[in-house]
């Protein structure tokens, strides 16, 4: 990728301050320290003039996220780089970015603030129960923050974050902070004596004036009694976030104009409506995730009237939907041009036996319009080889 010998380009590269870079290809065989190893560590050293660094991945191929494990201090080093925008595939990876190597980012040692720091983002997707041992040690060391940016999802903690707890460990050490943009997630296992707190309960919390409008929701998830947990998010408002994670038939009546990824996750059936309430909530969706093996009661006997006049759902944007842990009734809700048109869907993941049923071994014409842009089709068994009935549906395949 890099021509360290070339001296045109190694000329060319000591102009650049500012790179953005985009992985196009299939980096689906390359491994996690082979990526790392043969272009994270080259960028640095090849444009060694970078004040500015982003690497985003293309809509369809995803690249390795940066991994820092067993490797030396010194790697993905620079003394001058000042913003950095780039995947990582850990928060231990996150924390090794803040021990130093990259100087103007941060200052940080383990005894001393980062008195340089004026804004932090800490976006996390993945789970973390290293929220109080280290994601509030790190908050400790930037006093001197005027703007903070945190996506969390915790599990394992006993207690709710709340607004007592964000003002009292956070906020009361940043007297200069004037921006706090957040999403905070906790998930945590229930039982029967689990003292049940409500939407109101969390909210009474934030009385901080500072917080600005802000949104609390609590979902306590029984699945078929087998999993039982509670799910409570806090954000502020407006969402500045282009992700949602695990999005309940409990969400406010707000649009999400930044959201491009949402997942959908309940363990109480979703009906027509809320798939209505969802498009209009989120008009720029593009990826989607339906995780919901609960079908509508209704479908067990005749359907509601309303069922009949119901709108069609449309979602513009939608290139990726993945229905690999839905009911076959979302299969149908989905490819049906009855129910909802999804006039750019692009890649569809979905269990093989669900979408044959549903598009009637590949014969169904009201299921036909929304998969015939369909490039990426993946099925939960790699070994099926598709027919050519599927082709034909498919027929962008």
């Amino acid at each position: 990728m890099f021509c360290l010998d070339d001296s045109l380009f190694r000329h060319i590269s000591k102009q650049i301050t500012d790179l953005t870079l985009m992985s196009n290809e299939n980096n689906s065989g390359i491994t996690l320290k082979d990526y790392t190893m043969n272009i994270y560590l080259n960028i640095l050293a090849f444009f060694e003039n970078l004040n500015h660094l982003t690497i985003v991945s293309s809509p369809i191929n995803n690249y390795p996220s940066l991994s820092l494990y067993d490797l030396p201090s010194t790697s993905f080093f620079s003394s001058i780089l000042t913003k950095l925008r780039i995947y990582v595939l850990s928060f231990n990876d996150c924390l090794a970015l803040l021990d130093g190597r990259l100087k103007q980012l941060t200052k940080f040692t383990v005894e001393d603030d980062l008195p340089n720091l004026k804004s932090f983002s800490l976006i996390c997707y993945t789970n973390t129960s290293e929220y109080d041992n280290q994601v509030l040690r790190l908050l400790r060391r930037m006093s001197y923050l005027k703007e903070l940016t945190l996506y969390l999802c915790i599990e394992k903690r006993p207690t709710f974050v709340d607004g007592t707890h964000l003002h009292n460990e956070i906020l009361a050490h940043m007297p200069q902070l004037h921006t706090f943009n957040f999403y905070i997630s906790m998930q945590n296992e229930i039982n029967d004596s689990t003292i049940r707190l409500s939407n109101n309960d969390i909210q009474r919390t934030f009385t901080n004036a500072s917080y600005g409008q802000l949104v609390c929701t609590v979902d306590y998830l029984d699945n078929f009694k087998i999993i039982r947990k509670v799910i409570c998010k806090i954000f502020s408002l407006p969402f500045t976030f282009d992700r949602l994670e695990r999005l309940s038939n409990n969400f406010p009546s707000i649009l999400f104009n930044n959201v491009t990824h949402l997942m959908l996750w309940d363990t109480i059936e979703f009906e027509h409506e809320f798939f209505v309430r969802v498009a209009r909530a989120f008009p720029l969706l593009k990826y989607l995730i339906v995780n919901n093996i609960r079908p509508p009661l209704w479908i067990f006997r005749k359907p509601p009237l309303d069922d009949y006049y119901s709108p069609i759902v449309e979602y513009p944007h939608l290139i990726s939907l993945d229905l690999s842990f839905a009911n076959s009734y979302y299969v149908d809700q989905f490819l049906n041009e009855k129910k909802t048109i999804l006039p750019r869907l692009t890649k569809l993941n979905v269990p093989y036996n669900k979408l044959e049923s549903v598009t009637e071994n590949f014969t169904r014409n009201e299921t036909r319009r929304n998969c015939a842009q369909v490039k990426h089709l993946i099925v939960d068994n790699a070994s099926i080889v598709f027919s050519e009935d599927v082709y034909r549906y498919f027929r962008s395949l």
